[in-house]
């Protein structure tokens, strides 16, 4: 059948159905010449007809049933049958089979080398049905994942099934022993060429998704292997349990750490150099090793310099958020605090004061407990607590250095508070982090921790609570329409509500379909005033404190994230999952 009848057909059956009008079949006839697409293409891009339509116009046509495949049960054994790439090239999807036929979905049930290939492939009758081929595609992508990690899994495959022909039984515990392991033959698995390259590929593909750890956990019958995306975790791969010593032995090598001992925590760097997208990279990983019930769990955090932000303006601060922020560490001296949970972003914050405060006139040391990047032009102290030397310690130390700015990663405890307070009244800037849930619960955490009111508030200029929310990735956002009550519950005031327009991303090959690329920081700055500092001295709740920073015009980390929301930066359901009313 001509393509020219097919047209002529198609034309002829949705004009008779008055689906469209013969101004509308000469327009789409135009815009297929000139894009050179399919008629039915045409016209679902025109508008004049949904893709259904055209699907159930081309199905009599061809003389085959049509099918929705959003709502067709289709079976995951059927579509086992043939492998993704054959289904994305053609554009076909096994959907049930039944004895020795297989009905299989197509966008065009007249190519018979789609035909061909999968008889070839099943050995099957095939009973061929229409479906459109966005919802084949779809469909393929639910039902395989993306033929990119298809191929990434079946490069897993190999490496496992290279792996299992290498012998990797030398990974096996000594007959008669329940605990003792014969460490020459783990240390030899670990440093088997296999071992090596699945090590390499977890490390390397980690880079590609842009995962900021890395985690291997052993379970009794399973051992997985997750990244964390985005703020988020998520499975990748299992390779088989009886790898399981060799590969944590292969890491705890690279990372200088003792395999033999599986009975304590221990902590170590790897450092790699691998080219990715055409360019040479340097990549800093920080590995944790901790035993658990099944074996050793290991999470590396992967540090890169090119991730790290040091222009302030670009990290999320609202810009009179930003204005209080860099007001107060470009003071001689007192003490800015930084809060916030586990990755959060606190680091990103302090090491981007500390870069545009440093001067050639100015000595700027830090205690970080571990040192995350490395910064020319400031002295920074690795904490090593197993010879004594902890936050307390070094704060000490810093103090006969001659110091202008002192960064300490985190004060822990009430002696590192009264050193870094005693410091920030005696002439020198000092900046820290603290784990709080909002600015101002951070002055009752350090009353609590013993320091006296007239101390915290005469040394403390500001507070500044974070979070990380995902960002919309933007190459598939789209509006999201959502209701005014749920918009006005979330945060936002009726007359916002009514005018805000969220977005969502809804997924592609950019963001790997989960429709989020990359993260922005919330932020909540609590400028100590005088008002404030009279009311830490009479003993003033976090929540009275809160009150009245709020009327000083704090904006809360809510806030924050709800301004984000407006301007199209991240979802209402991200913000809701990181921040409270």
């Amino acid at each position: 059948m001509s393509t020219q009848t097919l047209v002529a057909r198609l034309g002829e059956l949705l004009l008779k159905e008055n689906k469209i009008s013969e101004e509308q079949f000469q327009q789409a006839l135009d815009y297929q010449t000139k894009n050179g697409v399919k008629f039915g293409q045409a016209l679902v891009k025109l508008g004049f007809a949904t893709e259904e339509e055209v699907t159930e116009a081309l199905g009599v046509q061809y003389g085959v049933p049509s099918v929705r495949l959003s709502e067709f049960p289709i079976d995951p054994a059927a579509v086992k049958l043939i492998p993704v790439e054959t289904a994305s090239k053609h554009h076909v999807l096994p959907l049930v089979r039944t004895g020795s036929s297989l009905t299989l979905a197509m966008a065009d049930p007249t190519n018979v080398f789609a035909l061909d290939d999968v008889k070839f492939l099943t050995g099957l009758y095939l009973e061929p049905v229409l479906a459109s081929e966005a919802s084949i595609e779809e469909a393929i992508k639910n039902h395989y994942g993306t033929v990119e990690e298809a191929e990434r899994q079946k490069e897993i495959d190999n490496l496992v099934s290279f792996l299992d022909e290498g012998g990797a039984g030398s990974v096996e515990l000594e007959e008669g022993t329940e605990n003792a392991l014969n460490l020459a033959d783990i240390e030899k698995a670990a440093e088997e060429a296999p071992v090596i390259r699945l090590v390499n590929f977890v490390l390397s593909d980690a880079v590609k998704r842009g995962a900021s750890d890395i985690h291997l956990e052993p379970y009794e019958k399973e051992f997985r292997v997750r990244y964390r995306i985005d703020g988020l975790l998520q499975a990748v791969m299992s390779p088989p349990l009886k790898l399981r010593d060799a590969i944590i032995s292969r890491i705890k090598i690279m990372a200088k750490l003792d395999i033999a001992e599986k009975r304590l925590p221990q902590d170590g760097r790897i450092m790699l150099k691998m080219v990715h997208q055409g360019r040479k990279k340097q990549l800093d990983l920080r590995v944790s090793v901790l035993p658990t019930l099944h074996g050793e769990k290991i999470v590396m955090r992967l540090l890169d310099k090119e991730n790290l932000r040091l222009d302030m303006t670009k990290l999320g601060f609202e810009s009179e958020s930003l204005d209080k922020f860099q007001k107060a560490i470009f003071k001689p001296y007192g003490m800015v605090l930084v809060t916030g949970p586990t990755g959060s972003g606190k680091t990103n914050t302090l090491y981007s004061s500390i870069a545009q405060l440093n001067k050639d006139d100015t000595n700027i040391m830090t205690a970080e407990d571990p040192v995350e990047f490395q910064l020319p032009g400031i002295n920074q102290v690795q904490m090593k607590e197993q010879i004594g030397l902890n936050f307390a310690a070094a704060l000490r130390s810093f103090l006969r250095q001659d110091p202008n700015i002192i960064m300490v990663g985190e004060i822990r405890d009430f002696e590192t508070a009264e050193i870094a307070i005693k410091a920030a009244l005696t002439g020198h800037l000092v900046l820290s982090t603290l784990h709080t849930n909002d600015a101002p619960s951070t002055i009752s955490r350090l009353m609590n921790m013993g320091i006296e009111p007239f101390l915290v508030a005469t040394s403390v200029h500001l507070i500044c609570a974070q979070r990380l929310v995902r960002r919309i990735c933007a190459d598939c956002k789209v509006p999201d329409p959502t209701a005014t009550q749920v918009l006005i519950e979330a945060g936002f005031t009726p007359e916002e509500a009514r005018t805000v327009t969220p977005y969502k991303g809804k997924g592609c090959n950019t963001c790997g379909g989960r429709g989020y690329k990359g993260r922005v920081g919330l932020y909540e700055v609590v400028e100590t005033t005088d008002e404030i500092r009279e009311m830490i001295l009479v003993g003033a709740s976090a929540i009275e404190l809160k009150r009245k920073a709020i009327e000083q015009g704090m904006l809360t980390l809510r806030r924050s994230g709800l301004i984000k929301v407006m301007a199209g930066s991240t979802t209402i359901e991200e913000v809701i999952r990181e921040t409270v009313l």
